[in-house]
């Protein structure tokens, strides 16, 4: 399946300024430099000021991520790691528990990219870094998500029900 096309869809357009904080572990070194040249690309091209700060290991990006959400002024995420597979179960914790620490951050309203590449290989990691660019797709995704947060920020909704006159 690599030599096939996927589409992608155009980068949003921003009448605000976009803040946005790459959150790398930089186990194997080469591959973040990789994944953070792309993201910081994708950002530069859509106009977002960035920074970058680095944590020990993927287990750690959630949690600094959140950290950051809470007492940070950012409009957005990129996660950028890599995990290649061990010979031991390590390697599932650590996948799992990056991308559902990531999925839970998500879910509460905070917009992140996902780029924390799950390989079997060093090799995969260096096309996934380099030549797809999954840095530079991973920052795309955050500025989606910051779009459609602006978007939707003025939108109210009902709780489901009107109270009475006597009521309200």
């Amino acid at each position: 399946m690599a030599g096939q096309s996927h589409y992608e869809l155009p980068m949003p357009d921003f009448d605000r300024p976009v803040k946005v904080l790459i959150v790398v572990a930089p186990f194997y070194r080469e591959i973040a430099d990789d994944l953070i040249a792309g993201a910081r690309a994708a950002l530069d091209r859509a106009g977002a000021e960035h920074e970058t700060v680095e944590v020990p290991g993927a287990l750690e990006i959630p949690p600094a991520i959140g950290i950051a959400s809470r007492t940070g002024d950012f409009h957005g995420f990129v996660a950028l790691g890599c995990v290649i597979r061990g010979e031991t179960t390590h390697y599932d914790t650590v996948c799992n528990d990056s991308s559902r620490g990531l999925t839970m951050l998500g879910l509460s309203g905070i917009c992140i990219g996902n780029g924390i590449l799950t390989v079997e290989n060093y090799d995969q990691a260096v096309v996934r870094a380099g030549e797809q660019d999954k840095g530079g797709g991973a920052a795309a995704a955050a500025l989606h998500l910051v779009a459609l947060s602006r978007r939707w920020s003025g939108a109210t909704k009902g709780i489901g029900f009107k109270p009475g006159r006597d009521e309200a």
